[in-house]
């Protein structure tokens, strides 16, 4: 069984066990979470879709912490106007476990 769910603007395929890394979340570690906007559904073979979410299905998680990316570089650069900007970025993460999939 896997459900594809939505969070932060991207979708993510998930199923109970895994341990996957999403923009930030609100909350404490150990605090649990549910993904309401569950698009796909596959259950025994079958497969449901949703018209653009499956109602009543819910995927439901734990946080396990709270961490931030990998710094990025941004460089901006207009050549023969002496002009240089260098700038970094670290975006910030938390890491859910999935505990399982709710289906009415």
């Amino acid at each position: 069984m896997y459900a594809v769910i939505q969070t932060g603007g991207k979708q993510y395929r998930v199923a109970p066990g895994d341990t996957l890394m999403v923009e930030k979340l609100e909350g404490n570690v150990g605090d649990s979470v549910e993904f309401d906007r569950v698009l796909i559904l596959s259950k025994d073979g079958s497969i449901s879709t949703g018209k653009p979410v499956i109602d009543g299905v819910k995927v439901t998680g734990k946080i396990v912490e709270h961490t931030r990316g990998v710094k990025l570089v941004v460089y901006k650069f207009r050549r023969r106007k002496n002009y240089r900007l260098r700038n970094g970025h670290r975006q910030y993460y938390t890491a859910v476990e999935i505990a399982d999939v709710v289906t009415p």
